[in-house]
Formats: structure tokens, C-alpha cells, sequence
């Protein structure tokens, strides 16, 4: 209930936010750009609907991940948040076991914790992704198809 209570508050600021800076909703629902294949696996879409800026400490993006395609691992100078909005994933902490991400659930990783997340092998995944606008992601190892596998098969349902 927490979840779906905090999904409900963002989506509701995101839409007031949106209102009040005169950004076309309709915009959300776009799949928007096709990302540079350059660090990850597969396909993904990209969408950044607020960019950070001198009132503005966070951007948020609505990334799709086409079914089996994966980030490499990489860091953040600021916590990431994920919000999974439709479909499924895989998220993975260095140091930690992978997890299966789905519809509803909120992620968040604390700032310079080498992560990856990606689709599941079955299915999409849509999710909103707020982070500090400072500094770029630093990407520090590449996720390849063999552990990306492994994972999914650890994880299968």
C-alpha cells in the first residue's frame, strides 16, 4: 500500500509540476528517443520529461528497456530512484543478490553505489528514474548476455 501510496504522490506532483510549467502531459506517454546503443544490451527508449536546473535539483526520465536488454553497471553522484511503472525487471548492488522488479515497486539506490537494472528476458520495463542533475552517470563495467542470463535464470519465476 505504501508503494502504490507513494507512486500516487509523485505521478500527482509530477502532473502539477507539469501543469505549472507548461509541459504537454501527452509528452509522458511518448516512448521518446531511441537511446545510443553505447552502454547497454538490446533497446531502449528514452524519455526525459524535467531536467534539473537552478530551482530544479533532480530530472526525471521515463526509460523503456525492450525485453532481454540490460544497463551496464555504473553509479550515480546523487540517489536514484526508480519507479517501475509497467512491466518487469532486474535490479543488482554490487555486493548484493539480483532482484526481480515489477509494476509498483520503488527503488532507490544510494548515491556512488555501483548498480545495473534492465528488463527481464519476458518483458519490458517501464519505470521513471529521478536523480541529481550535477554530474554524468560514471559507467564502470560492462553487464555482458552470459551474467545477464545467469541472473534471469536465477530469477525465473
Amino acid at each position: 500500500m505504501m508503494k502504490k501510496t507513494l507512486i500516487v504522490l509523485v505521478f500527482s506532483a509530477f502532473s502539477a509540476s507539469v501543469c505549472a510549467q507548461n509541459y504537454d502531459l501527452k509528452s509522458y506517454l511518448e516512448e521518446g528517443f531511441k537511446a545510443p546503443n553505447t552502454h547497454y544490451i538490446g533497446e531502449a527508449w528514452l524519455n526525459p520529461l524535467m531536467r534539473s536546473d537552478s530551482t530544479l535539483t533532480y530530472n526525471i526520465t521515463k526509460a523503456t528497456f525492450k525485453a532481454n536488454s540490460t544497463l551496464d553497471w555504473h553509479h550515480h553522484s546523487s540517489v536514484q530512484v526508480l519507479i517501475v511503472v509497467d512491466g518487469e525487471g532486474y535490479y543488482q548492488e554490487k555486493g548484493k543478490a539480483p532482484v526481480r522488479m515489477k509494476t509498483g515497486d520503488v527503488i532507490r539506490c544510494e548515491k556512488e553505489i555501483e548498480h545495473w537494472h534492465a528488463s527481464s528476458k519476458e518483458k519490458d520495463v517501464t519505470y521513471l528514474a529521478l536523480y541529481g542533475g550535477t554530474k554524468p552517470t560514471t559507467w564502470t563495467e560492462v553487464v555482458t548476455q552470459e551474467y545477464y542470463d545467469q541472473v534471469a535464470l536465477e530469477l525465473k519465476i
